[in-house]
């Protein structure tokens, strides 16, 4: 289990997260709601270690987290799918595809069958530089060469944003699938209510680096949690 514990993280002297608590249990898909500037990427940043907390604790499997860069926490089964897909345009599918190689052992280096069951077009065009993609192929990218990495906790900063009905929902079919093995704690920063209200287990909605509303879907009063988005 993910457990993010009264973290507080700033830049400079901006006070970006505030006594942030939240967890996240594998076959479950946490969703993280609020507007833009709220703290939503902030707080996936934390986790993944890409930005180091003031005040807190982050532990995963047990483990506290807070020392470790993000090579550590990748190998340690955290992948992260950042805002804007950041793949490489120049490389090919394949070659994208192979770069999450970096954490794994040898005998693991190879692409998993399923990535192509979820995404089948990057089978299709898997020589194909990276930057000739559609946006919605390129997050189909993005998501698969986080889970040639293994992880099991995976760490979804927006990937709707931007994308072509059609794949959100292919987008969706995926989280829910690989929800459903059981096996990967799934943590989804999403603006759109109607798509995280479908996949989510757990919502909390985040405003001015704080969680004001939390909610499972057997608890959610929807009103109150529109009210705080709103806010």
């Amino acid at each position: 289990m993910l457990s993010v514990e009264v973290v507080d993280l700033y830049y400079g002297a901006s006070h970006a997260l505030r006594r942030v608590s939240l967890t996240a249990a594998k076959g479950e898909v946490t969703c993280i709601l609020g507007r833009n500037g709220v703290g939503k990427t902030s707080l996936l940043r934390a986790i993944f270690g890409l930005q180091p907390i003031r005040a807190g604790r982050i532990s995963w499997e047990n483990r506290v987290l807070n020392d470790l860069p993000p090579h550590e926490r990748a190998r340690a089964g955290l992948a992260l799918v950042p805002q804007g897909r950041e793949i490489f345009p120049r490389l090919s599918v394949l070659e994208n595809l192979e770069t999450g190689f970096a954490p794994l052992a040898r005998e693991l280096r190879h692409i998993p069958d399923e990535i192509f069951t979820l995404f089948p077009v990057l089978k299709d065009m898997l020589h194909r530089r990276g930057g000739d993609l559609s946006g919605g192929q390129q997050q189909q990218l993005a998501i698969g060469r986080a889970l040639v990495m293994r992880p099991r906790l995976l760490l979804l900063d927006e990937p709707t944003e931007g994308i072509q009905p059609s794949i959100i929902k292919d987008i969706g079919r995926a989280i829910a699938y690989l929800r459903n093995l059981g096996k990967i704690a799934v943590v989804l920063v999403e603006q759109y209510l109607d798509f995280a209200r479908e996949l989510g287990d757990h919502f909390v909605v985040m405003d001015r680096g704080s969680i004001v509303y939390s909610c499972t879907r057997d608890t959610m009063d929807e009103a109150a949690l529109k009210r705080a988005m709103a806010i």
